[in-house]
């Protein structure tokens, strides 16, 4: 049987690269891989940690371009790659433009399409935006469904998606679990934080992520505010990897400039991105991933928005929902540094998105032909 694996962004890549492993040791399994670099350096550092290099690249990102362009070359692109391979089954991830289009791409072939970490729903088409459509697009495409958690399958099962549906974990603790033992291994790997490490040594380190398009503008303002002001005390540092969209970084050189609290640094690669996970008391964020990463290592997470796709964080009480609310922002940042057992019933809450062991069911299941067609 031949998959064919469809991806284009960080996240998508992070959450993917497991799976294809897992499909490549699988027996009876012929696995290709097609990138569309909707996130082109990112998605490459992924990557070359991972050890994978793509079957196919389309290269499709161009600076500055608009949702219905992406979409369309997106289609047209994948189209084309599908017509070429004659896969036997498409898999897709989460809820960007590359899933959308390669789920749609797949069912214009009639060609059976698995979407990994589905069920995931926040109830408002707008936030997060485009994604939580994307989402909803895949869903009546796909024959399996590899929900995350109990609460994704549910969210299918409203929307009379049962048949196909296989609770399975999130993939993205299988890939925590794999690049922390590689960190272990070889601390090399990570060694470009330690200057940082040492320079905030002592202090607290908040975690700052944001990229959210529905925040671009003023809550991207209300943010950085928020951060100049966080960044005013003396016991606490901000490690704040910069998106390199220039929705981000253009408010945050106006707001913030350059403080000694504040280390705006380059995207970083997954290996240093888990070794910030665990050298930060706390993360701030606006990320999905990180949503799901941060509690696997014990970390407090807000969350820069007024919804999540996510609920079983807020309902462990591993994650916050805070919004991009500047006031609101320090109130809850504050909270976590001050009151011990408000940051400790964050900390010690339980993780709901998996074992590490996601990617190996997934493995079984596509491998055993369970599906509609």
């Amino acid at each position: 049987m031949k998959i064919l694996v469809v991806f284009g962004t960080r996240p998508e890549a992070i959450k993917l690269f497991p799976v294809v492993r897992a499909l490549i040791a699988t027996t009876g399994l012929t696995v290709r891989t097609c990138v569309t670099a909707q996130h082109r350096g990112l998605l490459d550092q992924v990557l070359r940690i991972a050890g994978l290099a793509p079957d196919i690249d389309l290269d499709l990102m161009e600076p500055g371009q608009t949702l219905d362009r992406l979409t369309a070359r997106l289609l047209t692109g994948l189209g084309e790659v599908m017509d070429a391979e004659c896969p036997d089954r498409v898999i897709v991830q989460g809820d960007t433009a590359t899933a959308m289009t390669g789920a749609l791409a797949a069912y214009y072939r009639k060609v059976p399409v698995a979407h990994v970490e589905a069920g995931l729903r926040s109830g408002d088409i707008y936030h997060p935006w485009p994604e939580e459509v994307n989402r909803r697009i895949v869903a009546p495409i796909a024959d399996l469904h590899f929900a995350p958690t109990d609460t994704a399958a549910a969210a299918l099962a409203r929307e009379n998606v049962i048949e196909g549906v296989h609770i399975t974990g999130n993939t993205v603790i299988d890939a925590l679990h794999w690049t922390g033992d590689r960190i272990s291994n070889d601390p090399s790997l990570a060694a470009g934080l330690d200057d940082i490490a040492a320079r905030f040594a002592g202090k607290r380190i908040v975690l700052v992520t944001t990229h959210r398009r529905e925040n671009f503008g003023g809550g991207m303002e209300n943010i950085a505010r928020a951060i100049r002001r966080i960044a005013d005390r003396d016991d606490t540092a901000l490690l704040f990897p910069m998106h390199p969209n220039p929705n981000v970084g253009s408010v945050m050189d106006a707001i913030l400039g350059d403080r000694p609290n504040v280390a705006r640094i380059e995207p970083l690669d997954y290996p240093h991105f888990i070794r910030a996970l665990g050298l930060c008391h706390l993360a701030l964020t606006d990320s999905g991933g990180v949503q799901e990463e941060a509690p696997a290592l014990g970390k407090p997470v807000l969350v820069m928005r007024d919804t999540t796709e996510r609920p079983e964080g807020v309902e462990a009480g591993t994650a916050k929902l805070i919004g991009a609310h500047e006031d609101r922002i320090v109130s809850e940042v504050s909270t976590l540094l001050d009151d011990n057992d408000a940051y400790a019933s964050m900390a010690r809450a339980h993780n709901p998105f998996g074992d590490g062991h996601a990617s190996e069911r997934i493995a079984h299941v596509i491998a055993n032909g369970v599906g509609r067609r």
